[in-house]
């Protein structure tokens, strides 16, 4: 247990978010708590989901001598923020500004939030936008900030045993093609999607493969997501797993492949870019902001097309080096590490 005294000029901070494993907000929580303990803060992580209400939130607050807060998802964590007693940022998550802003009740929570927060982070200028049509006189508070991209890379990772437990036998002779969807199953990833038009295409191609990756963020639909796998030749359905093995096996699929309804910015694209993999995505703003078609990926609008941009892929691999020299490019110089630490660093002054 850290001690609840901070050094000069340094802070307690709360970090409140949906930490669900194998989640974007995760991931983006563990980053922005390592840029902040960096700086000499203390940074303690808590999960929305273990709060019901503000006054839990500010009980924890002043039990353990927090001096300012920041919560990811202006609806989840803003929600239990309002009224705090210590100042507060906000970083958007992507549902919240694309999808829970459409609701009025949410809304107002979330415009509520937004007037009391000291800063909130956009991690693209289209979030932004649609956040600021929402809310526009609480525009001049948004600040965009892209999200810092770094790859792990676990060498011990036995991909055999992985192939494995997916259900994949090695054809040794012929070349595979897997095709790899990381996402939390719930209905906004649409991880069903493709999944008909793709079992279709394994039948007539029995080489290409494709296999989810993620947890059951919404049980039920889960169950759903789970029965429909089952039935379909060439799909594959695996647990979340450590962030390391992740990028081990995205390294080593043929193609990354996105079919969300809404993004905030998808770093399971980005990471794939930063490992030179290939990614199909689906067109919708949040992609279509990071990724321009045929030059850093390849953007789909239906499942037909997701397969045709698929076997020009395949068929193309000059195509292929082009499009993932130029995606490492694009990641290296809008999405750095050192920017993202700093630009944390400097807006955590405003809670002081």
């Amino acid at each position: 247990q850290a001690s609840c005294l901070s050094l000069p000029g340094t802070m307690r901070l709360l970090l409140l978010a949906p930490l669900r494993a194998g989640t974007g907000n995760a991931t983006t929580a563990r980053r922005i708590q390592d840029h902040l303990e960096a700086a000499g803060h203390t940074c303690i992580t808590q999960d929305t989901s273990d709060y019901e209400s503000p006054l839990a939130v500010a009980d924890l607050i002043s039990s353990k001598k927090f001096e300012a807060a920041l919560g990811i998802h202006l609806y989840k964590a803003g929600r239990l923020l309002q009224g705090s007693k210590v100042p507060f940022g906000i970083i958007f998550g992507g549902t919240d500004v694309n999808e829970d802003s459409k609701g009025d009740e949410k809304s107002q929570v979330m415009e509520a939030v937004l007037d009391e927060a000291r800063f909130a982070v956009s991690f693209t200028e289209a979030m932004k936008e649609t956040a600021a049509a929402c809310w526009p006189h609480l525009r001049s508070k948004i600040h965009v900030q892209s999200q810092g991209i770094v790859t792990t890379h676990n060498a011990s990772f036995n991909w055999k045993k992985f192939l494995q437990r997916a259900g994949i036998l090695q054809d040794n002779r012929h070349h595979q093609y897997l095709f790899l969807l990381i996402c939390g199953l719930r209905r906004v990833k649409d991880p069903l999607y493709l999944v008909d038009a793709f079992s279709d295409w394994h039948r007539k191609e029995n080489s290409v493969h494709l296999i989810i990756i993620g947890p059951a963020v919404d049980p039920v639909f889960a169950e759903e997501v789970k029965e429909k796998v089952q039935r379909a030749d060439g799909v594959h359905l695996l647990p979340a797993i450590p962030q390391e093995d992740l990028h081990t096996v995205t390294k080593n699929c043929f193609a990354l492949v996105n079919s969300s309804i809404s993004e905030g910015m998808s770093a399971a694209i980005l990471e794939a870019m930063d490992l030179k993999v290939p990614v199909l995505a689906r067109n919708i703003p949040g992609n279509a902001a990071i990724i321009t078609h045929k030059t850093t990926g390849l953007l789909y609008s239906s499942p037909q097309e997701f397969i045709q941009l698929s076997q020009s892929l395949i068929r193309d691999p000059s195509l292929q080096r082009e499009i993932v020299d130029r995606a490492k490019e694009y990641v290296t110089q809008h999405h750095p590490w050192d920017h993202e630490r700093k630009a944390y660093q400097d807006l955590v002054l405003r809670l002081q």
